[in-house]
């Protein structure tokens, strides 16, 4: 079944930087509006950031001017730039679409911020 392939994550330090990678498979990338999404361990999953056909952006507001959204049409993925890291940010982060939202969410990549 078509599935996103979320990558990029790791362990940094507070104060550091990631970008993530969603490669989402399927055709008409292009015309889907993309989401990124986390969730913390013992929380349920929230909508960090979304990124329209026509790219327009929008935020979780505690993590405005910190992350950033981004895609590339042409490789079919959707990035996410996340400095100034915290240990609050502490998730699997997971990528997904709508309209038509993937049947099976991704693996997700795990991002680990220590202090």
């Amino acid at each position: 079944q078509v599935q996103p392939v979320e990558s990029g994550g790791g362990l940094v330090q507070a104060g550091g930087s990631l970008r993530l990678s969603c490669a989402a498979s399927g055709s008409r990338f292009s015309a889907f509006t993309m989401e990124w999404y986390r969730q913390a361990p013992g929380k349920q999953r929230e909508l960090v950031a979304t990124i329209t056909t026509g790219g327009v952006t929008t935020y979780a507001e505690a993590l405005k001017g910190r992350f950033t959204i981004y895609r590339d049409n042409a490789k079919n993925t959707v990035y996410l730039q996340m400095n100034s890291l915290q240990p609050e940010d502490t998730a699997v982060y997971y990528c997904n679409r709508r309209p038509f939202p993937y049947a099976a969410w991704g693996q997700g990549t795990q991002v680990t911020v220590f202090s």
